[in-house]
């Protein structure tokens, strides 16, 4: 048998004002412009020679239509009285402020990545940004999570390099890799 909640705990997002809760809007708005932003430089792209039926316009066009369907969709939706439900979060503790140890780290591991990459190359400051987001996430496994985050940047390095043919820096590996 369930208690009915009691007033301090009910939700004031659907017993408020019609005007409350538009803010939603915004997002809508925002999906809408980058849309048209999508579309219209898709437009502007030059006609180049293509081997298959998809040239260059093809997905930019595709992804912003789609993002302008989806801020139509969301608006007539919130007009019409859907709300966003809040997150529950299930294992977060919402009453408990930001972490800002674990977003000092995972910055640290962001700028290291940025300032070593073309020094050292993306198999060396890849690894730190692998290594360092695990860290900061809570791993302390420091061998395995070394050993994962070198296998990830040298895998990455090979994949954009040799199966993408995307040139990442390869830094000090320069003739090993």
């Amino acid at each position: 048998m369930s208690t009915p909640p009691t007033s301090s705990t009910q939700g004031s997002s659907a017993q408020g004002s019609p005007a409350q809760g538009r803010s939603e809007l915004g997002v809508a708005l925002l999906l809408l412009v980058l849309g048209g932003w999508a579309v219209v430089d898709a437009l502007r792209l030059p006609d180049l020679q293509t081997r298959g039926p998809i040239d260059a316009k093809t997905i930019p066009l595709l992804v912003g239509g789609l993002l302008i369907l989806s801020a139509v969709l969301l608006a007539v939706d919130i007009l019409r009285g859907g709300r966003g439900e809040q997150e529950a979060g299930e294992d977060v503790d919402l009453g408990h402020g930001s972490d800002w140890k674990t977003l000092g780290l995972l910055t640290a591991s962001f700028v290291a990545n940025i300032l070593l990459i073309e020094r050292l190359g993306w198999p060396v400051s890849g690894a730190v940004l692998f290594f360092g987001t695990a860290f900061a996430l809570g791993s302390r496994h420091l061998i395995r999570n070394a050993i994962i985050a070198i296998v990830l940047s040298v895998g990455t390095w090979y994949l954009f390099n040799v199966a993408l043919g995307i040139a990442l820096p390869v830094g000090i590996l320069k003739g090993i890799l």
